[in-house]
Order: C-alpha cells, then structure tokens, then sequence
C-alpha cells in the first residue's frame, strides 16, 4: 500500500504567549501544498524501515514513519511486522512539515492498510504524540491552528487558481533556537480574519513572527523573499520557523526566477 504525504506552508505565524508546560500557544493558517515524499508498507517476517532519496537521520527509532508503527504497535500488540519504505522529497527541517505529514500519513496507512478502524479523532490524538504539526495531516485540508498546534478548525480558504513557488536554501534553523528569540505578543488582527482578505492585500499584514529573528541571524534569506516579489509574486513569506520561503503567483504566471545554483526550487501549479 502506497501513500503520498504533502508538505504544508504556514500562512502567517503568530506566537501568543509562552505555557507553563514550556509549549508555546500559537496561532496559523495551515495550508496543504502538494510537494510530496512517498511512503509504502508490504507484509514481512520481520520489521524494517528503508528510507530512501534525501537523506534521513541515522536514528531511524526517531522517525516520525517509526514511531507511527511503534505507537500502534503497542495500542494492537498482535499488530503485524511490515518492511517500510520511505522515500524523502520534502525538504527536512525547513518548516513544511515534511516529517509530522509522513508520521500522520504512516498512521493512517496503517489504520487502513490492517482495518484497524481508528477514527479520524483518535488517529489526530495519536498523531499528537509524534509531533505538534501531525494532527493537521490526519484531516489534510485548510486550518486555522491555535494551541501548539493540536487545535484544529477547518477553515474555508481555496488557493487552487494560484501557484506557488516554494525556495529552499539548505540552511537549518533549530526550532529551539527560533521559539527562544521570539517574544510572544498578542496581534491587533488574528490571522483568521487577515486571510479573509484578497491575497493581494496579505503582504502588509499576514506576518510570520519567525522571519524577524531568522532573518537577521541569516541575512542571505531575506534575498529569496524580495526576489519572489520582484517577480511578482502576490505574497511570500517563510513558512514554519524557516528556512523555506513560498511566493503565490496568479495560476501559471511564474516567470523565470534566478536563485543561487544551491538552492532547491519547487514550482506547484
């Protein structure tokens, strides 16, 4: 059984306050992209995970793929060994979500794959124990993301008449580090209602708090960001906590963009 998880970009990013659990609550549109890996499970005697295309972590215990099969496991002991093969597309570490899309699609693979007849609640609360972003993957279509990320409401937003341009340039930012230089601020505008507006009117308000300490840390980022604007882009902005950065462009209208030869570009029509 094969699966094709999509990563996500994050139109806007606010972080509210900072919990006692040491979470922070935050607030963010998430919109599914389809850039995807692929993932396929096949009976076996024996349990094996075969990561293949962009390189993983050796760890592979900490693979969100892994840990969805361990999590069931232990809920339906009698579950069966598999071989598991991931193949790695979306970019890690680069706040699209690659890694908690992979973990949610894995445990819905397997919920269907052996009828084990999970819910599309409790998959979400299992998913929750791999990653914070995995909840949104179970249901896989426009939210609105409050909490650290596991409250989700369906928000009613249709991007199909754009395309999108996603630039990736090989830098890694810890997540740690991004969350310890932001302080939290609750915004005059939410980003549910910033959305609502014409995506022409989002460059001046839908801000991500993330980019502010991530540019200044990493200068050579805030090029990509003005350059998908000088090539008309509508709105762009850095999604997650970086480094990726996406331009949304009028359907088919992407004009040819120079970006350093290191650089992955991705184009969603």
């Amino acid at each position: 059984m094969v699966f094709f998880p999509n990563c996500k970009i994050n139109l806007g990013l606010q972080i509210i306050r900072k919990r006692v659990d040491g979470y922070h609550d935050l607030e963010s549109v998430f919109y599914p992209v389809m850039l995807r890996d692929v993932i396929e499970v096949v009976d076996a005697g024996a349990f094996e995970f075969n990561p293949s295309g962009s390189p993983v972590p050796d760890d592979h215990e900490n693979n969100s793929c892994v840990k969805a099969y361990r999590l069931l496991q232990r809920k339906f002991p009698h579950l069966p060994a598999v071989k598991m093969y991931l193949y790695k597309n979306i970019p890690t570490g680069a706040g699209l979500g690659g890694g908690s899309s992979d973990g949610a699609f894995m445990l819905s693979l397997l919920n269907k794959k052996f009828d084990l007849e999970l819910t599309e609640d409790e998959l979400r609360d299992l998913s929750l124990q791999i990653g914070s972003d995995c909840p949104f993957f179970i249901s896989n279509k426009p939210s609105f993301v409050s909490g650290r990320g596991e409250v989700i409401q369906d928000f009613p937003l249709d991007l199909s008449n754009y395309s999108f341009v996603i630039v990736h340039p090989g830098i890694h930012i810890n997540t740690a580090w991004a969350f310890s230089k932001i302080r939290p601020t609750i915004h005059v505008k939410s980003i549910r209602q910033i959305v609502t507006y014409p995506v022409e009117n989002w460059k001046d308000e839908l801000i991500n708090d993330f980019e502010i300490p991530v540019l200044h840390e990493h200068p050579l980022l805030e090029r990509i960001k003005l350059t998908l604007y000088k090539a008309g882009a509508l709105y762009a902005s850095m999604s997650g906590s970086g480094s990726s950065f996406y331009g949304i462009f009028k359907k088919n209208h992407i004009p040819s963009i120079s970006f350093d030869a290191n650089f992955r570009v991705d184009i969603i029509n």
